[in-house]
């Protein structure tokens, strides 16, 4: 699975995320993400990915694609 597919499979798992409003271009809060559930996001892509994000910093205001790259880039150091 992809890291786009992982993040998008725990939105709508955990998050109850329309999988048709997932799309690189949308703003994080625009997916009901506030700060609480981007920390707990941060979590559980760290557990599923085996990943550290701690340097990783995202606010509601960032995008999907954003985030993605972000993870992508870690995951892939």
């Amino acid at each position: 699975m992809s890291t786009s597919e992982e993040i998008n499979a725990l939105l709508v798992s955990r998050f109850g995320t329309d999988p048709a409003a997932i799309r690189p271009e949308v703003p994080l809060r625009q997916l009901s993400l506030d700060s609480l559930a981007l920390e707990e996001l941060r979590l559980l892509i760290e557990d599923r990915l085996d990943i550290d994000l701690d340097d990783i910093v995202l606010s509601s205001r960032d995008t999907l694609g954003h985030l993605v790259a972000a993870v992508h880039s870690k995951a892939c150091a």
